[in-house]
């Protein structure tokens, strides 16, 4: 690939990725802290913001979670070059309403807002407040026909539709295009259908973290679908841990694989709650006992010494992966660890 790689981070929305009883770090969701965060990030020289989105903490319902959208909105008006991308599951809103979201905090960021469609995974975020949660698939259908609808809005297109789903008359707004055609759709998922929804729909595909071999097997797949938005771009999530020495990196990771075991209570419960045919779960499931962090975290292998994460980095990025979303722990520290040992050797 010619471009350089792109790095952004996921948001602390509901505190620690790897470990709920490490010491080192807080299990903090504020506002307070994801603003600091952010605006350190953009700083230190990363691209990207990922802001997932859950209404409730999806692993314990007693601890805070930071809402995405309005934090979204205020993250867009105090930066001034990074990527703002907001997660969203289409089932819990209404596609003209989001749309109209959108498209406002494309306008607040100057045309740097991007949304993250998720088909969601967490039964008891919908089915406590009331709101359907479809099969897998059906929720794949739904998603399909969102989206479709979402773009044309976000396009300032003047839409009436009639689906399965929506039926919408004489709809468009305003402002839209003032900086570019619309906000950048990412979207995650491995299942089938989520990778004939990526190829038919997004700009970019979110991959989690997984072995580079894994990696180039689900870029071959979809790569080779005929892509409305083409050229498709791959993004993928990770858990970093570097070190001066491979074996100090190992050590952290031990580390915090030890404080991961105090949550299997946790793990336990979130697993129950979770629908059986998510992808990601099915395959971070079999690992927990070997990698820490969400989406994958370690099993992209972002594990050793300074120059070893490096060149893991430039394998990924020569297999297609252009944007890696990160995770650390403890965040802030391991944050300018990272920018400052590991992005020199990458750029």
């Amino acid at each position: 690939m010619a471009e350089s790689p792109r790095f952004g981070i996921w948001a602390a929305v509901h505190g620690s990725r790897a470990a709920h009883h490490d010491p080192d770090e807080p299990d903090d969701a504020s506002w307070e802290r994801n603003r600091a965060l952010v605006l350190e990030a953009e700083a230190l020289g990363f691209d990207s913001v990922l802001v997932a989105q859950h209404t409730m903490n999806p692993y314990d319902a007693s601890r805070d979670q930071l809402e995405a959208w309005t934090a979204a909105a205020m993250l867009a008006d105090l930066t001034r070059r990074i990527e703002i991308i907001a997660a969203i599951k289409p089932g819990l809103y209404h596609p003209v309403v989001l749309a109209k979201m959108a498209l406002q905090i494309e306008h607040i960021s100057g045309g740097r807002f991007a949304l993250n469609l998720v088909n969601a995974w967490n039964r008891a975020e919908f089915e406590r407040a009331g709101l359907p949660f479809p099969a897998h698939d059906d929720r794949y259908a739904y998603g399909r026909e969102w989206i479709g609808f979402v773009d044309r809005l976000m396009r300032g297109e003047h839409v009436s539709f009639s689906g399965a789903h929506f039926q919408v008359q004489d709809y468009q707004l305003r402002p839209a295009g003032t900086y570019r055609l619309r906000p950048t759709i990412y979207l995650g998922g491995e299942s089938e259908p989520a990778r004939a929804l990526a190829a038919d729909h997004a700009d970019v595909w979110f991959i989690n973290g997984q072995p580079l071999d894994d990696v180039r097997g689900l870029i071959a797949d979809v790569a080779g679908r005929p892509a409305a938005n083409a050229p498709l771009r791959y993004g993928l999530s990770a858990f970093v841990i570097a070190r001066e020495t491979d074996a100090a990196a190992e050590a952290e990771h031990n580390r915090l694989l030890a404080l991961a075991q105090r949550d299997a209570d946790l793990r336990a419960d979130t697993r129950a709650r979770t629908d059986a045919a998510s992808v990601m779960f099915a395959k971070t499931d079999a690992a927990a006992s070997r990698h820490v962090g969400t989406n994958g975290g370690t099993a992209a292998g972002l594990v050793g010494s300074y120059e070893t994460v490096a060149a893991r980095i430039r394998a990924f990025h020569e297999a297609g992966i252009g944007l890696f979303i990160l995770q650390f722990q403890p965040f802030e520290a391991e944050m300018r660890r990272f920018a400052e040992h590991v992005l020199p050797r990458v750029r």
